[in-house]
C-alpha cells in the first residue's frame, strides 16, 4: 500500500483521483470508481469533494526523486 495521496500520471479517467484513492488504499481503481458512481445515487456532496481532492491531491512526479 502506497503511503502517499498522489493523482498518478497514468490510469486516469478524469482528474485520477479515484486511480490515486486507489493506489494508496490497496484497491483497484475500478472498484473505486464503481463505488463513486454509487454513491451519486445517494444525496450528498459526493462531487464537491471528488473537486476538492482534485485541487489537493498533487500530481504524481514523471521523474521520481532518487
Amino acid at each position: 500500500m502506497s503511503r502517499k495521496l498522489v493523482r498518478p500520471r497514468e490510469g486516469r479517467m478524469l482528474a485520477g483521483v479515484c486511480a490515486g484513492l486507489a493506489q494508496r488504499f490497496g484497491m483497484s481503481a475500478g472498484a473505486v470508481r464503481l463505488l463513486f458512481l454509487l454513491s451519486l445515487l445517494l444525496p450528498g456532496t459526493q462531487v464537491i469533494i471528488y473537486l476538492v481532492l482534485w485541487i489537493l491531491m498533487p500530481n504524481e512526479d514523471r521523474h521520481p526523486a532518487r
